[in-house]
C-alpha cells in the first residue's frame, strides 16, 4: 500500500518534466494529419500523459472541425456555380427526374468530349456503354450481357439515374415487377432501364431538329 504514493510522486514529477518540453508535443502534431495525430494522443504512447494529451485534444478538435467548415462551403460553392452552369448548358436535361447536378454534369462530359457519338441515339447508348450486347446461347435465348465498353463515368450517371427511379418513380417500379414476373434477374433489368434512360438523355442533350436529321 505504502508504493502507491511514490509512483503517483514519481508520476507528479514526470509530469511536470514534459510540461516543460512543449517542443515534444509540437513535433508529435507535425508527424502527420490531425486525425492521425488525435488518435495517436487518445490510444498511442502519450495516453499516460494526461495533462499533455487533455491539453492537445482540444486544438486538434478545433483544427478537424475548422477544415471541416471550410471544405464544406467550398463544396457548397462548387455545387452551386455547377449547377447553374449545367442548367445553362442544358436545361432539358436537368429536368428528367434522377438528373442531378454530379449526374448532369458527368454527361454533359461525356457528350462533349465525344462529339462525334451524338449522330444518333444508339451511339450515344454505345457511348455510355448501355447498349445491349446479344449473349444468347443454345439454352438460354435473348439474354444480353454486361458492356464494358463506353465512358465508365456515363454509365455510372444512368445507374444513378436508375437506381433513383426504382426509389421513387411508379412507372419504373411497375416495369421491374413485370419484368421480373417475366423471369429476368435485376441485373438484366437494370440494363434494359439504362438503354431506356440513354434515349432520354439523348434526347436532352440533342435539339429536335438534329434527331430529326439523324432519323
Amino acid at each position: 500500500m505504502a508504493s502507491r504514493p511514490a509512483k503517483a510522486s514519481a508520476g507528479v514529477i514526470q509530469l511536470s518534466v514534459l510540461r516543460g518540453r512543449p517542443l515534444s508535443a509540437a513535433a508529435t502534431l507535425a508527424r502527420s494529419s490531425g486525425e492521425w495525430t488525435l488518435r495517436s494522443l487518445l490510444f498511442g504512447k502519450y495516453w499516460r500523459r494526461r495533462p499533455l494529451v487533455f491539453s492537445l485534444v482540444p486544438r486538434c478538435l478545433k483544427s478537424l472541425a475548422q477544415r471541416h467548415q471550410l471544405l464544406t462551403d467550398q463544396i457548397d460553392a462548387l455545387d452551386a456555380e455547377l449547377g447553374r452552369l449545367t442548367a445553362e448548358a442544358a436545361p432539358k436535361l436537368r429536368t428528367l427526374r434522377g438528373v442531378g447536378t454530379d449526374v448532369a454534369g458527368a454527361l454533359l462530359v461525356a457528350a462533349g468530349d465525344n462529339p462525334e457519338r451524338l449522330r444518333s441515339e444508339a451511339a450515344f447508348a454505345n457511348l455510355c456503354g448501355a447498349a445491349p450486347l446479344p449473349a444468347s446461347s443454345g439454352k438460354t435465348t435473348g439474354r444480353h450481357r454486361l458492356s464494358r465498353g463506353g465512358d465508365r463515368r456515363a454509365n455510372n450517371a444512368l445507374w444513378c439515374i436508375v437506381m433513383v427511379r426504382l426509389a421513387c418513380h411508379p412507372p419504373t417500379q411497375d416495369y421491374m415487377a413485370r419484368r421480373t414476373r417475366e423471369g429476368l434477374s435485376k441485373k438484366e433489368i437494370v440494363r434494359c432501364l439504362k438503354r431506356y434512360v440513354a434515349r432520354e438523355i439523348y434526347q436532352g442533350l440533342v435539339s429536335a431538329d438534329q434527331i430529326a436529321a439523324a432519323a
